[in-house]
């Protein structure tokens, strides 16, 4: 989850705080990531991004799962027809993993389909899963990362932690991560 805009809620960390209250409405968000601060990606021109990673276990399946995030965006304020691949946006809700499960149709891949190339969720989700199992690359959470920077940690610079009053962030159990978002 993220989002560089102001919402109803707030700025982009309480937008994500009340994003998180509301995923409970789909399932039982069983832990969050840390709250980081990220550099964009694509569109350099538009203001940091605050990301997290939160494992929401629920009995919806992906497309209904798909469309309830969407449906969250909205009531944040998040409209897809007015924006542009990579921009500015309040709120950002993709399903990362799901408990395995590989799914390719239009609108919805699943495991996201550029979770290996993303710093700014991988090193959220290594917080809370490392050991989580991504099918379509055949790697580990800690492997993706581990491959996005073999050689240091000075690359991860773009990915800063930050404090929020209203977030609670905890790993997760390792029987506790269906559904990663």
């Amino acid at each position: 989850m993220g989002g560089n805009l102001a919402s109803w809620a707030g700025p982009p960390e309480a937008t994500l705080t009340a994003a998180a209250l509301r995923l409970e409405a789909l399932g039982r968000v069983a832990c969050r990531s840390s709250l980081y601060s990220t550099e964009p990606v694509g569109f350099a021109g538009q203001p940091r991004f605050v990301n997290a990673v939160v494992a929401l276990e629920t009995e919806l399946v992906p497309r209904e799962l798909l469309d309830a995030l969407l449906k969250i965006e909205l009531e944040f304020g998040r409209d897809r027809a007015a924006s542009f691949a990579n921009g500015p946006r309040t709120l950002d809700l993709d399903i990362l993993l799901l408990d395995g499960v590989t799914v390719s149709e239009p609108g919805l891949e699943i495991p996201h389909p550029r979770l290996a190339e993303r710093a700014f969720v991988l090193i959220p989700l290594c917080e809370i899963a490392p050991a989580l199992f991504d099918a379509r690359q055949q790697k580990t959470v800690s492997q993706l990362l581990q491959g996005l920077f073999p050689n240091s940690e000075s690359k991860k610079h773009a990915v800063d932690r930050i404090q929020w009053s209203g977030w609670r962030a905890g790993a997760c159990r390792d029987d506790a991560v269906p559904g990663v978002l």
